[in-house]
């Protein structure tokens, strides 16, 4: 018995590659097809490179010949994979922006929102511009921690084009998801939502002239941080830890994040919070809560910057309760320690600049 290429062929078109709405033959997967007597050899070129996406295109094949052509016909399917070309995000620089700062953790409660808080304010204080924009999409926390929760971005017009401008405080300029919502609101939305969300706070907003624009990133490695990657030329990247282990552990998943060949945006370094804890009255008293000096051991594991420690005082957990930055609040320790670590960044970002080429975004199918 001969088993005939047209007969497998038939056979083929009752099937399909998962995510392909035409059937094998016309949607070009099937590249080649041998028939030696009962034998036949089928050659396929998917797009997937997913286990389950192959295993399941071999099953049906061979199901479709034994159902269609031959029961006892002896199947060899040869599967390659080979991307399909793909759509890119394709970012662009906002004019007027001198350095886009990613403020990133590993994990959630190791105080970045605080730490970007003020550092912004330490920041403008040295006479610099300075903007945040709130990334973290789900939990936006800055229009709290500035005092400016019930506040609302007004529209103005520029060059016949509608734009955001971002509500200014403490000589920062601000944008969140938190001024659109109410404060007991919860943003449910899916990734794609959310960075449409975060594109229009990026590119419909007048910023103006900015010596630094901060990037208060969610906690993780997700959706929004590909978001911004792709969409903004990201001058660098600050991850903030505590010194204990576990949040270690997970400011090393932030750290090879940015440091990855698809990423590649360059890490100005650690900022080790809650490195210690100050009383006022005690002021050259340290006590090391969470550990002492993970935050070094970390910068020193990637050989990248270690830019300081930030202490845990009343100050800095008062200042984001009451919407005043804990260094406007006359706190003379956080207020060195937070100055040292906007000093160092300013310092870094300054190197980076002379040493590296422009940040180009990045350009990563999806």
């Amino acid at each position: 018995m001969t088993i005939e290429k047209s007969a497998i062929e038939k056979a083929l078109q009752t099937i399909t590659i998962a995510g392909e709405g035409k059937n094998m033959i016309e949607s070009g997967v099937v590249q080649n097809i041998v028939t030696f007597g009962v034998e036949v050899i089928v050659d396929l070129k998917i797009t997937n490179p997913a286990l389950h996406i192959k295993k399941r295109a071999e099953v049906d094949v061979i199901k479709a010949i034994h159902d269609h052509v031959y029961d006892k016909a002896k199947v060899i399917v040869n599967i390659r994979v080979e991307a399909a070309p793909k759509n890119e995000i394709k970012g662009k620089a906002i004019p007027g922006i001198q350095n886009i700062i990613a403020v990133a953790s590993g994990k959630g409660g190791v105080g970045k929102s605080t730490v970007t808080a003020n550092l912004a304010v330490s920041l403008a204080k040295m006479g610099f511009k300075v903007g945040i924009l709130d990334a973290d999409i789900y939990g936006p926390s800055m229009p709290i921690m500035f005092d400016v929760e019930h506040e609302k971005p007004l529209s103005v017009e520029i060059d016949g084009k509608s734009k955001m401008k971002p509500v200014e405080s403490y000589e920062v300029k601000l944008l969140s998801i938190g001024f659109f919502t109410q404060p007991d609101q919860a943003v449910i939305w899916r990734g794609p939502m959310a960075s449409k969300a975060l594109n229009q706070m990026i590119f419909d907003a007048d910023w103006g002239e900015l010596d630094f624009m901060l990037v208060d990133l969610p906690p993780g490695t997700g959706d929004i941080h590909l978001s911004i990657v792709q969409s903004l030329p990201i001058t660098g990247a600050v991850v903030v830890s505590t010194p204990q282990n576990v949040a270690l552990a997970d400011a090393k998943k932030g750290v090879n994040m940015f440091m990855s060949e698809a990423i590649n945006v360059p890490v100005l370094g650690i900022v080790e919070n809650m490195a210690y804890f100050t009383p006022m009255e005690l002021p050259d008293n340290k006590y090391f809560i969470f550990g002492k000096d993970g935050g070094k051991r970390l910068a020193d594991l990637f050989e990248i910057p270690f830019l300081g420690q930030i202490p845990i005082t009343l100050s800095i957990r008062e200042g984001g309760d009451e919407g005043k930055p804990a260094y406007l609040n006359g706190d003379q320790i956080s207020q060195k320690a937070i100055d040292d670590v906007a000093q160092q960044i300013a310092r870094n970002i300054s190197i980076r600049n002379a040493n590296l080429d422009p940040t180009k975004v990045v350009q990563m199918a999806v």
